[in-house]
């Protein structure tokens, strides 16, 4: 079955032989290859597929089109507003992550069947929840060994041992490894650190793929004992217990406690939450289920005023602990959010192959408004980016903007200035105005009381 005009083929997919993922008029559909087909059908008849639905740890789909001359089926799976990445994620949203795939593959086990892939990837966040959106991840178990440990442990345990045992920050290191953080970096970074589980997970295994990459070359491949189910099963348990016992390290983060030390007054604070709730609403009225993005969204206080006006609110933040505090926020109370790590001054590039297997953040879909709330002044005194640039960045994305615009006069601002010299002469709220003006048009303008700070609602020409 050849792809119609209308499909566009998801590039990331190229490497699955099992089937394909593509678009068509706007909806997400996969492809299920003949030779796939009976792994598909074990999956679907064992009951597999419906225990992991329930328990809300695999997407769900319908069957779109019947076998085609080729004997390839199409399905459409429930749709996930945004995709992530691993290195956009926080530990507490990697730490579910990793569960996840450790209690999709039990259950397969139990079911006679296994993933025969363990890839980062695979997984993607919805309501706070994290799903496996690969369907066909399953293979029959035929006995033998994990086939997708190896990549656990680059794409999962590896990270989540750094994140740790010595900084939260190299998670991103994913962004530079696609298949995971090699296991012999891993285990240098981690010499000395941990307790048997690192030893087990990275240290062993890492010597072993030395050792099997060199008999590789000779011809001579070391002996494994043979592993059966039950020791399976047994190890998926170890590695559960293991990832449920990390924590992050401890660090004090710039904006971590931010709400905690913010200038506004009570009467300020109720104001600013009462004007976003009001741009927000007349920014999506009509719209179904419109993409957000919160950009410097921290806790995610104002993502979740955006997502009770109907939008899907994707929560981006530079700090890890205000990511956490926003994902923890979240599985206490489900909402249409999802909180991602993001630097703003260098968002997320366009990777793997061709630069195209892992998208840019506006690649992954472009939101119908955009949240910049007490961000400006950090963009412009903090990283010399000036107001034209922001505004036509912004402009390239979002049809609608709610932008605060933060005076030299504010304390956060000042805060700024200490640091480095006064260059900004051109940062006024008339020379702001002028520059967003040109790519946008201004819809409202709303001062916040006790305080010298502006909303603004601008929509783009």
């Amino acid at each position: 079955m050849t792809n119609s005009p209308e499909e566009t083929r998801e590039y990331s997919s190229f490497r699955d032989p099992s089937g394909s993922v593509f678009v068509k008029n706007g909806a997400v559909y996969r492809r299920v290859n003949l030779g796939y087909r009976p792994h598909y059908n074990a999956l679907m008849d064992s009951g597999l597929y419906q225990k992991l639905v329930e328990d809300h740890l695999l997407v769900p789909h319908k069957l779109a089109e019947e076998p085609g001359p080729d004997g390839s089926i199409v399905i459409q799976p429930e749709q996930i507003p945004f995709i992530s990445y691993p290195y956009e994620w926080c530990f507490e949203q990697y730490q579910d992550a990793a569960l996840a795939m450790l209690h999709i593959e039990a259950q397969a086990l139990e079911f006679g069947m296994t993933l025969k892939d363990a890839s980062g990837y695979n997984i993607q966040f919805l309501n706070g929840k994290p799903l496996l959106i690969d369907t066909l991840s399953f293979e029959t178990y035929l006995g033998g060994p994990w086939a997708g440990y190896g990549q656990f442990c680059r794409h999962f345990l590896g990270p989540l041992f750094l994140a740790a045992y010595l900084d939260s920050r190299l998670t991103k290191m994913m962004q530079n490894y696609i298949d995971g953080i090699p296991l012999d970096l891993g285990s240098l970074l981690l010499r000395g650190k941990g307790g048997f589980g690192v030893l087990q997970h990275i240290h062993w295994h890492a010597k072993f793929q030395a050792k099997y990459a060199s008999a590789g070359g000779s011809g001579h491949l070391p002996r494994l004992k043979p592993l059966t189910k039950q020791t399976l099963s047994a190890l998926i348990e170890s590695l559960i217990r293991i990832v449920q016992g990390l924590s992050p390290k401890k660090t004090v983060t710039e904006w971590g406690a931010y709400y905690q030390g913010t200038n506004y007054s009570e009467a300020g604070a109720d104001e600013k939450a009462r004007i976003v709730k009001a741009f927000a609403s007349l920014a999506l009225k009509g719209e179904v289920s419109p993409l957000v993005w919160d950009l410097g969204a921290n806790d995610g206080r104002y993502s979740r005023i955006a997502a009770e006006q109907g939008g899907y609110v994707v929560a981006f933040d530079i700090d890890m602990t205000a990511v956490g505090h926003c994902y923890r926020n979240l599985k206490q109370h489900p909402g249409g959010m999802l909180p991602l790590l993001l630097d703003l001054t260098a968002p997320s590039p366009g990777i793997g192959f061709a630069n195209r297997e892992r998208k840019t953040i506006s690649d992954r879909g472009k939101p119908r408004l955009t949240l910049a709330l007490a961000l400006i002044h950090h963009l412009v005194i903090a990283h010399n980016i000036p107001f034209g640039l922001i505004a036509e960045w912004f402009a390239s994305f979002t049809k609608d903007l709610i932008i605060e615009f933060v005076p030299k006069g504010d304390s956060q601002t000042e805060r700024l200035l200490r640091t480095r010299p006064d260059i900004f002469t051109d940062y006024t709220e008339p020379e702001f105005e002028r520059a967003f003006c040109g790519p946008f048009g201004l819809l409202e303008k709303g001062p916040i009381p006790e305080s010298q700070r502006t909303m603004y609602l601008f929509r783009r020409r």
